[in-house]
């Protein structure tokens, strides 16, 4: 829903009474993300806030055009501060203080100038995290942090968070939430929030107008993908009007590439396997690929618009990456009929929108083998929400698959497509997979590659 006057009354408030703000946005940073971030920390310096701006991991160097980009932190330093206060109030004074570390003990030395110091002088405490607010933004829940999360969880839990998002599977944490799932990215939701407060609204200067505009232009695909809603394009023209460069942001994001990215995306174009019956595109790109092309994982993004670019009719499109650091990361784009969100919420714990989501698996055997369980699960969630949509309205009868139960043997027909033969509904675009497979619905690998 969009914006209402107390979600934005409570935010405006959060922020005004807060000094030292930590603005974090999601691990595997896209550029609305990034943008949210880096345009909230431009935007709140000018008024005097100190302003800390977390990558959660590798700064993306492809978006280092984006202004502030320089700001950028991969971790906070020094965060907690262990407190030894020695009062003095009996006339003791301190002459000299020095440290040593014997046997994983720190020995902390005091000599005093004058007087005594008993143990009963002696206090401790826990100075806390140097912050007053945390920034959420484009972050549907607090795990999407990644690694940061989980070592600073203390800190999650101790300092007030203001969730800035606009995704729909948004979790709703924090003590403030300044939500709008109508908006098709979080940096048209800041727009939104920033005009409708005069101190802010006339601080958007031409740098912060291109960060808001590149997190709009990215998340809705240049304005083809269907969350492009009338209320975005006034924002993208209200944002040029401000100074927003845009072909500045066209050059770096479309037209500009490294050797590596054009040659893992021909990776994954080449790869592209359908299964006809149920509609699912997708195409996978395992650790060994990045490593033979010189690639990472952050690489893959814009495949999936791709996909969707060479087999548009297709219910679903996934792009499936193996990362580095262990799991895959899986991202979806579905038609009007497959909501996408419901879709990768009960199976696989995921979310996003119901046209747009993803979802990770942390542990498995065999990275090909795990895509094609994958698209198993998702073909047989697609036949169950049709099932449900007959049976009646789709928010009360939808019934996806739980991931835990036992699967149906029958397994998606898979076929190979060939990403450069023109798109038409006359034309057979597809090819047996394995040359021994013969017959219109294409061949069944997964019981070849699984034993069954």
């Amino acid at each position: 829903m969009p914006l209402n006057k107390d979600q934005i009354s409570a935010s405006e408030s959060l922020i005004r009474e807060s000094q030292r703000l930590l603005i974090i946005p999601h691990a595997n940073v896209d550029p609305d993300g990034l943008g949210s971030a880096l345009a909230c920390a431009l935007l709140f310096m000018q008024t005097g806030k100190d302003v800390t701006v977390i990558c959660p991991d590798t700064k993306p160097e492809n978006l280092a055009f984006l202004p502030g980009f320089e700001h950028l932190k991969e971790g906070i330093d020094g965060a907690q501060n262990f407190v030894i206060t020695i009062n003095l109030e009996k006339g003791a004074e301190v002459d000299k203080l020095r440290y040593t570390v014997e046997d994983k003990r720190v020995n902390i030395i005091v000599v005093p100038k004058k007087g005594r110091i008993t143990p009963n002088q002696i206090s401790f405490g826990d100075s806390g995290y140097p912050y007053d607010l945390i920034v959420a933004v484009d972050t549907a829940d607090p795990p999407l942090f990644g690694a940061f999360y989980t070592d600073h969880i203390d800190l999650f839990s101790s300092v007030p968070i203001l969730n800035i998002d606009h995704h729909v599977s948004n979790t709703r944490y924090g003590q403030v939430q300044l939500i709008d799932t109508t908006a098709a990215s979080a940096t048209e939701v800041l727009y939104s929030w920033w005009v409708q407060a005069p101190e802010w609204r006339d601080r958007i200067s031409p740098d912060i107008a291109t960060l808001l505009l590149t997190g709009l232009i990215t998340d809705t695909r240049s304005f083809q993908n269907p969350n492009t809603t009338p209320r975005s394009l006034e924002v993208a023209a209200e944002l040029l009007e401000r100074g927003a460069r845009q072909q500045e942001i066209v050059q770096h994001i479309f037209k500009t590439k490294p050797l590596s990215t054009l040659k893992i995306w021909g990776r994954a174009l080449n790869r592209i396997q359908m299964d006809t019956a149920s509609g699912i595109v997708w195409s996978a790109v395992a650790r060994e690929d990045l490593e033979e092309m010189g690639a990472t994982s952050k690489e893959t993004a814009g495949i999936l618009d791709e996909l969707i670019s060479t087999i548009p009719d297709a219910k679903v499109h996934i792009l499936f990456t193996e990362m580095e650091e262990g799991g895959l990361k899986a991202s979806m784009r579905s038609s009007p009929d497959v909501d996408a969100s419901a879709l990768t919420g009960k199976l696989f714990g995921g979310g996003g929108h119901p046209r747009a989501a993803g979802f990770r698996i942390k542990n498995f055997t065999n990275f090909q083998l795990e895509v094609i369980e994958c698209v198993r699960r998702i073909r047989d969630g697609i036949e169950e929400q049709r099932r449900s949509a007959q049976e009646g309205p789709v928010g009360s009868q939808m019934r996806v698959p739980d991931a835990a139960k036992a699967l149906p043997s029958e397994t998606p027909t898979v076929q190979k497509v060939t990403s450069d033969v023109p798109q038409k509904p006359s034309v057979d675009i597809v090819s047996a997979l394995r040359p021994e497979t013969s017959g219109a619905e294409g061949g069944d690998i997964i019981g070849g590659l699984t034993g069954k």
